[in-house]
């Protein structure tokens, strides 16, 4: 058994059943990433962003509470920031706050509106996917954008999640 079975059974099965719909469906859509792994190293303004989330938290919880951020403490990075709401069940996400920069590259503003609601492209391609993997843990993404995602808990389960977009 290796370590990535070993760790996370549950993600290997997810993936093996995620590349065989890919490779049934290639035609009619296009193939998420089977990883949102982060890099070994940030660019310095997600790097900032990673800092911030990671100084939230309080004693040994690995996820800091959605109550305890303050967009306005990541000043100059205030265009590049994302807030999203996560619901449970059924699990979707609802754009809460988007950055100036974001809503320029995107093409139009998409706060309020649902995952599922808006066109994967630009710098929110497979924006859902990734979503829904950071339900779980921290993730990154990589497509002439980079954009990071991170979870934060409230209520119980992750309600929230702070993200970061930058171009590449």
């Amino acid at each position: 058994m290796n370590q990535l079975t070993r760790a996370h059974p549950y993600k290997c099965l997810l993936m093996a059943v995620g590349a065989v719909i890919d490779q049934t469906s290639e035609q009619v859509m296009t193939k998420t990433p089977d990883s949102f792994a982060l890099p070994a190293k940030l660019s310095s303004g997600l790097g900032r962003v990673w800092d911030y989330w990671d100084g939230l938290k309080r004693g040994g919880n690995k996820i800091p509470f959605w109550d305890d951020v303050k967009l306005s403490s990541l000043a100059g990075l205030e265009g590049h920031l994302l807030l999203i709401d996560a619901f449970e069940a059924p699990q979707r996400f609802r754009v809460n706050t988007v950055g100036k920069d974001i809503r320029d590259w995107y093409g139009a503003d998409i706060v309020g509106k649902f995952a599922d609601e808006i066109e994967a492209k630009g710098p929110l391609a497979h924006f859902a996917a990734q979503a829904s993997a950071t339900a779980t843990e921290p993730t990154y993404y990589h497509n002439g954008f980079t954009r990071l995602l991170l979870p934060l808990w409230g209520n119980g389960y992750v309600s929230m999640l702070l993200g970061a977009v930058e171009r590449a």
